[in-house]
């Protein structure tokens, strides 16, 4: 039997972007920050890129999410299709997810056992422009943009090199006062991207759900890509679709890709 202190976890992963999930109800809000930081260190925890804390809600769920440096997030398209896919495994094919950037339907396409295929509506993207941003020493010409959360996307030739000290130079600008999401985006054909994505509260991630869909909806915006995209980073493969949209926003998102169950177990969290 397990000890009074511990609370049972559940580890996903979205092409390589992991999380810990983890019932609402065992870790009181004031103590989340903590219990993250503690939980998501990869040598003393378990290792993750953020805890998604959910609890159930009519037909879908509530998630409260948490970046692995212990600040909350309004949401993140990977940690929400790993609860969607941890609960495909009891049942559930579609409802709704309620995130503190608003309501998201998710949608389980395919799948079975640990690997899952969710479709995940992200709302609709709000562009803010292109502008010049000086940043490490140099001027960069961005795109910022929200997918419900804050995203800075620069459309480049090759990948710079450091791009993970410069998205986090930019992720940290005091032009984002909430900080932001940065994605280094290469268009390879109208239908296929290459991206590199740094986010804010984690650092350098192999994916990024909400990065994904900013990187499309940026190259969609600026003409260079048409909908459906397929986007690639270093941890696989997502399929955005934007609907609707103009460059100014708008319209509907949806983001595609799998998701895996990794594990189950028990974590102790010293002085909780």
């Amino acid at each position: 039997m397990a000890p009074e202190s511990a609370i049972r976890f559940v580890k996903a992963e979205a092409n390589g972007n992991d999380f810990l999930i983890v019932d609402a109800a065992a870790v009181p809000p004031a103590a989340r920050a903590a219990f993250t930081r503690r939980v998501c260190d990869r040598h003393r925890g378990i290792g993750a890129d953020g805890v998604e804390f959910v609890r159930s809600r009519g037909a879908g769920f509530e998630l409260a999410l948490f970046n692995s440096d212990g600040t909350e997030a309004e949401i993140s398209g990977n940690g929400t299709r790993c609860v969607a896919a941890f609960y495909a495994r009891h049942g559930f094919r579609q409802g709704d997810m309620f995130t503190r950037a608003g309501q998201r339907a998710a949608r389980v396409l395919d799948g079975g056992g640990e690997m899952w295929v969710i479709e995940l509506d992200m709302g609709a993207p709000q562009i803010e422009g292109r502008e010049h941003l000086l940043a490490a020493g140099a001027e960069y010409d961005v795109t910022v943009l929200s997918m419900g959360n804050p995203q800075c996307v620069l459309l480049v030739d090759t990948f710079p090199a450091g791009w993970e000290a410069l998205g986090m130079a930019i992720a940290n600008h005091p032009r984002f006062p909430q900080r932001t999401n940065v994605a280094f985006v290469q268009v390879l054909d109208r239908h296929h991207l290459d991206a590199r994505i740094v986010e804010r509260g984690v650092g350098p991630t192999r994916s990024s759900g909400t990065g994904t869909c900013a990187a499309a909806v940026t190259a969609i915006a600026h003409g260079l890509a048409v909908s459906p995209v397929e986007v690639s980073t270093p941890g696989g493969r997502q399929k955005v679709a934007w609907v609707g949209g103009t460059p100014a926003g708008g319209g509907a998102v949806k983001l595609t890709g799998p998701a895996w169950i990794v594990a189950e177990g028990m974590v102790f969290p010293r002085g909780l």
